[in-house]
């Protein structure tokens, strides 16, 4: 016996092992952690570790051949063949790791709206079905489901499919294999919630999709008074279910809870329920009552804060809500928030809300929705929000990559689809592009009339009014919808139908003035001047003062903050009351404070041409035209031969040579 050790000892092999275990184990902890964040297969983390324990039966035997031969050295030949080894291993882990789609994106390619292929650690999380008598209650067993959700979507390792795609889905589906198809998922997380009086029964269970095996399951039994947390406690047993390692920040962000006061999360989860279904206007101001209602019983509430933010901000972008909803509201609440929990992803997005809609600071606000996406990978609302933010900027590869991954977080959300093509390819006049998306939408939602709208306004875009009309057909007569309206309202005046389209804004007209929203406003603006086309000039100019007074109402045309949405398009307003010095000055006014918005810029300068038209500066005019064209989100050529702002400088050569131009010259590829 003492002979062997000797033996083992000459040749060294108790080093070589150690030395092997030891690099081994250092190995497989790097590659755990970057199989993690690559999404890599499960099976490839086994294969490595089974080709490490052949590895160490090779190390001792290469150290007892080196043992016999006297000499540690490494023969060219071994290091030839090792070489050949990891060459292979190289090649795996570049097969299994690489990620795809990412040249695509940054070239502008489109991808289409098919889900992304499953891994082992991705979700979709489906609507919790509400067994409480009170069928009321629907808004606790979704607001339980979002939360879950949320919790789980901070998870970096994890992929989350967002609740726009899964609300379509039963709480119990016969056909789960065919619905995490269409998903991209893996694994589907089903749930039950049973609330009575103060009582709350909630049921979890983890499935896999492949073969209905039950990962993991659990009941919770809970008071309204200790229910805070258990979204935490089910995010962390998925997590482990699906070996899914947290990092220290991940595990104290699921952890956390947000209040501790049920009235406050019972307010909360309502004015959430609102705000993720209501869809409206008028569901957004509901939701923020209720987001009133939580911070006034918990003022600690940072979720509640970051929500009414955010509800606010949209409503006083579009015009719905200038009251309530003012910056010094939303700056109040965005910085409430961000002072409770200063890197939570809701606080981080509520600033860039903020920052954004109120504003107007894009490349302050990216850098707060950056940091959002950070803190929650799986939120696809962020997402959205980014892109949006990036073609306000110009950064037109950025938009598209991001409007690719929030579909691959979101797969089934048509709306998102309709929206991309609308503000991004229609806008860069990729119109092939933008059709292939709205087409992929309407196979999502088929009777989705904003859709239909949209679809109109690409038809619109390249001068055929049929087409158009075969799409607006399916939109209703009556909508609040700002595309919808949109498109009609152009329709009607690029076919001169001038007495259809004063008809159609006729229950706008009967609205309050105190209650128009942006959309409201660009079509009654049509309107007004219609009834001028028409030849009605006193029903015209009393349109056109009532709108001007609306104007002077919210503060002006030029003021910095509350009038941003009208500045592009008020200027037609003095036009049409042939108050052309305030028409002048607010069309500079609106191209001066355009800089940097690479939308608005278009749209001010649009306007200002139009002014300059209608005044019969042609030269001035036409001199601002070519530019104009080449701009994103500026007009096409036919729509300077259909549209009637453009009458007064109709027949002038210069400009039936533009309205001539084929419209290929003035697709715009991604840029930066």
């Amino acid at each position: 016996m003492e002979e062997f050790w000797q033996r083992l000892r000459e040749r060294k092999l108790v080093q070589w092992a150690l030395a092997y275990v030891a690099a081994a184990f250092a190995l497989i902890q790097v590659l755990d952690v970057i199989a993690q964040r690559f999404g890599w297969p499960d099976q490839l983390e086994k294969l490595l570790i089974v080709a490490l324990a052949v590895g160490f039966f090779i190390t001792l035997v290469l150290a007892w051949y080196h043992g016999e031969k006297g000499a540690q050295r490494v023969t060219r030949r071994e290091l030839l063949v090792l070489a050949v080894v990891l060459a292979a291993g190289g090649g795996a882990l570049w097969h299994f790791g690489h990620v795809p789609g990412a040249a695509a994106e940054s070239a502008g390619v489109v991808q289409t709206a098919t889900a992304a292929p499953a891994s082992d650690k991705s979700i979709a999380v489906l609507p919790f079905e509400n067994l409480s008598a009170d069928k009321d209650n629907a808004y606790f067993a979704d607001g339980m489901q979002d939360e879950i959700l949320t919790k789980l979507a901070k998870i970096a390792v994890l992929r989350v499919i967002s609740r726009t795609s899964t609300k379509t889905y039963s709480s119990h589906p016969d056909n789960l294999k065919l619905i995490a198809q269409q998903l991209g998922v893996a694994n589907v997380l089903e749930g039950s919630v049973q609330k009575a009086g103060n009582a709350v029964h909630i049921n979890v269970r983890l499935i896999r999709a492949a073969d209905g095996q039950q990962l993991w399951g659990e009941s919770y039994d809970r008071t309204l008074d200790n229910i805070f947390g258990v979204e935490g406690e089910v995010a962390q047993a998925v997590a482990d279910a699906l070996s899914a390692k947290l990092t220290d920040a991940e595990q104290r962000v699921v952890a956390a809870t947000g209040t501790q006061k049920p009235a406050a999360l019972d307010a909360y989860l309502r004015g959430r329920e609102l705000d993720n279904y209501g869809l409206t206007f008028s569901g957004s101001a509901h939701a923020i009552d209720f987001y009133q209602q939580a911070v006034r019983e918990d003022p600690n509430y940072a979720q509640a804060w970051a929500s009414l933010a955010e509800a606010m901000g949209s409503m006083y972008q579009n015009g719905a809500d200038v009251h309530r909803s003012t910056p010094a509201a939303i700056r109040a609440a965005a910085d409430t928030a961000l002072r409770l929990q200063p890197a939570a992803s809701e606080s981080l997005m509520a600033q860039g809300t903020y920052l954004y809609r109120v504003q107007g600071d894009y490349p302050a606000a990216r850098v707060f929705y950056l940091r959002a996406l950070q803190a929650q990978p799986g939120n696809e609302d962020v997402l959205q929000d980014i892109y949006f933010i990036e073609r306000r900027m110009g950064l037109w590869n950025d938009a598209i990559a991001h409007f690719h991954a929030s579909i691959a977080r979101d797969p089934r959300n048509a709306s998102n689809l309709a929206q991309g093509a609308a503000e991004i390819f229609l806008y860069l006049r990729r119109f092939d592009d933008a059709r292939s998306y709205l087409l992929q939408a309407l196979k999502i939602a088929p009777e989705a009339s904003t859709t239909n709208a949209i679809l109109a306004l690409l038809e619109q875009n390249l001068g055929k009014l049929d087409a158009a009309d075969a799409w607006l057909a399916k939109v209703p007569v009556q909508s609040s919808d700002e595309y919808e309206n949109l498109a009609v309202a152009r329709q009607f005046r690029y076919r001169r139908r001038y007495a259809d389209l004063i008809v159609r804004m006729a229950p706008v007209y009967r609205k309050d003035a105190a209650d128009w929203n942006a959309a409201d406003f660009e079509a009654l603006i049509s309107a007004a001047w219609a009834e001028r086309w028409a030849g009605h000039d006193d029903r015209a100019r009393e349109d056109f003062t009532r709108l001007a007074n609306a104007i002077e109402a919210r503060g002006g045309a030029a003021s910095a903050g509350q009038m941003r949405m009208f500045r592009w398009n008020a200027p037609l307003v003095y036009a049409g009351l042939g108050d052309w010095a305030k028409a002048d000055a607010v069309s500079r006014k609106a191209i001066e404070y355009a800089k940097g918005d690479t939308l608005e810029s278009a749209w001010a300068t649009m306007t200002r041409a139009i002014v300059l038209a209608q005044h019969g500066d042609r030269d001035a005019a036409i001199a601002m035209l070519p530019g104009l064209l080449a701009m994103p989100a500026g007009p096409t050529p036919p729509q300077l031969e259909l549209d009637p702002y453009w009458d007064p400088i109709r027949n002038d050569p210069r400009f039936v040579a533009m309205s001539k131009q084929p419209i290929s010259e003035y697709k715009i590829p991604a840029h930066e």
